[in-house]
């Protein structure tokens, strides 16, 4: 990681591991998408931060944020480490861990927003969390759960007739025959995903390649996800043009350029 050499927020003085101090570095600021206000905003902490020291060359820093506008407030931590000693006079620092606690007030700027977006950002602070698995069950939940809502709405099976469940690889093909779930640039390889994301919760893989693996099956999960919405947005838009399509399969099979 790299490092950055500040001047010495500490006064010089040791913060012994497990002691608190109250420290005056600027303010931090954060510009998140506000629930309430319901755009971007910027949320910024107070002068004092709340400083807890974890040995000579690391400490962890506390902030509560509040919205410009509305006043919402957030949580932000940072875990703080230097090669030397942090209490120096200007020591060389980085940004090991950092974590939000959003409480459902804001969300990142960048960060997926739609039907599965609460999944998509648990999976994304289990993965900030170096929880390899743990991120990767998120994703695996999202990708059944968007397939079994389609085949829903296409009434495709995914029960047998004694009640127990029809292999997902099968649920999987039938739902792309129909509507396309699977974006074309994987389409062969779709029941692959869903292999490599069961593979890795069952321990196929150690933490450290769950966790190399996790932004890439992200963006194929929602590369799902976001096939779907097309799909939705094409039936809306020929629902508004009056067009006679008998139903969203025909747009969604290519039968309509």
């Amino acid at each position: 990681m790299a490092t950055t050499q500040v001047e010495g927020f500490l006064g010089g003085q040791t913060l012994k591991w497990g002691k608190h101090r109250r420290i005056k570095i600027g303010k931090v600021l954060r510009n998140f998408h506000c629930r309430t206000c319901d755009t971007q905003r910027t949320f910024v902490s107070g002068d004092e931060l709340s400083c807890l020291g974890l040995g000579d060359n690391q400490i962890s820093i506390d902030a509560t944020l509040q919205c410009i506008e509305c006043r919402s407030s957030v949580e932000i931590w940072f875990l703080i480490g230097s090669n030397d000693d942090i209490s120096g006079v200007a020591p060389e620092v980085r940004i090991e861990r950092y974590t939000e606690n959003l409480r459902d007030r804001a969300d990142r700027i960048d960060g997926h927003r739609g039907p599965f977006s609460d999944l998509v950002k648990r999976a994304q602070l289990a993965y900030e969390n170096q929880l390899g698995a743990g991120s990767i069950v998120y994703l695996r939940k999202i990708f059944e759960l968007v397939t079994f809502e389609v085949a829903e709405i296409a009434e495709i099976e995914i029960k047998k007739n004694n009640g127990k469940n029809i292999p997902f690889a099968v649920v999987l093909e039938k739902v792309n025959e129909v509507r396309n779930i699977i974006p074309r640039r994987f389409s062969s390889n779709g029941y692959q995903l869903f292999r490599e994301l069961s593979d890795i919760i069952h321990g196929e893989s150690s933490e450290e390649e769950a966790l190399q693996k996790y932004r890439p099956c992200l963006q194929l999960v929602l590369g799902v996800v976001d096939e779907v919405s097309r799909d939705n947005e094409y039936a809306r838009a020929i629902e508004e043009l009056g067009w006679d399509v008998k139903s969203i399969s025909e747009i969604a099979g290519g039968s309509v350029a």
